[in-house]
């Protein structure tokens, strides 16, 4: 049994799912690979069943009838996840934004370093960003600053995608209450694994902007982030988290 999961939502990433599925499996570590296709128009997940009979055991798909959000997207591959017993669980997007060569940092720091949660940062030595316009970094930067100032967390990238986490954290976190599903998914799940006193280390890496398709981002996404805080803070205040 492998013991490592890597988690890939998806939607209209036809352009870079088959490139993304032979990097994470090509890895010197063993990885399995979960995509979680929210029945993408442009077919992604037909290309991911052709690919599932060149990696049988190896790259499984759960899609969903609609687009329903990241946050819901990775609540399901969590559940998923636990219940096949893998004891490492990964985030990571489809774009390439994170660098598969980088999982094995993760793992390391996990199953090596005694980390529960790894977080791959974009700042936590700088600001590791490529093909982002300057209003982009900065919209990102300070928004991991917002988050520490009102949480409390000493994490410089509260929003990152690029994650580990060892299961038993899965285990403890009630995914059921899990409210966001934008960004502020990224960030209510680093909270609730600060709040129950699980080991979160930093790893650096260089994040690289998407070259094909389109970015998910909205304004919505980012009002969600920007209250979310907020009410994490005081759900935590007021012991309702």
């Amino acid at each position: 049994m492998n013991d490592s999961i890597v988690i890939i939502p998806t939607y209209n990433e036809i352009e870079n799912i088959e490139s993304i599925v032979r990097a994470v499996l090509s890895q010197h570590k063993s990885f399995h690979l979960l995509i979680i296709d929210d029945n993408s128009p442009d077919r992604t997940a037909n290309k991911v069943i052709a690919l599932q009979e060149e990696f049988p055991e190896r790259l499984f798909l759960e899609k969903r009838a609609k687009k329903a959000g990241l946050g819901t997207a990775y609540v399901h591959g969590f559940k998923w996840a636990l219940e096949r017993k893998y004891d490492f669980i990964f985030e990571m997007d489809a774009d390439f934004s994170h660098n598969p060569n980088d999982l094995e940092k993760l793992y390391d720091a996990c199953h090596f370093g005694g980390a529960s949660l790894a977080v791959g940062s974009r700042y936590v030595t700088g600001v590791n960003v490529v093909n982002w316009p300057l209003s982009r970094v900065l919209m990102s930067y300070f928004a991991s600053v917002y988050v520490k100032f009102i949480t409390g967390m000493k994490i410089h990238d509260a929003t990152a995608g690029f994650v580990c986490y060892k299961r038993e954290v899965l285990e403890k976190i009630n995914l059921d209450k899990i409210k966001f599903v934008g960004y502020a998914f990224q960030i209510e799940m680093k909270y609730r694994t600060y709040c129950a006193k699980f080991e979160i280390t930093e790893v650096p890496i260089i994040f690289t902007d998407r070259t094909k398709g389109v970015s998910k981002m909205s304004n919505a996404i980012i009002k969600e982030a920007i209250l979310g805080v907020i009410s994490l803070r005081l759900k935590k205040l007021f012991n309702t988290l």
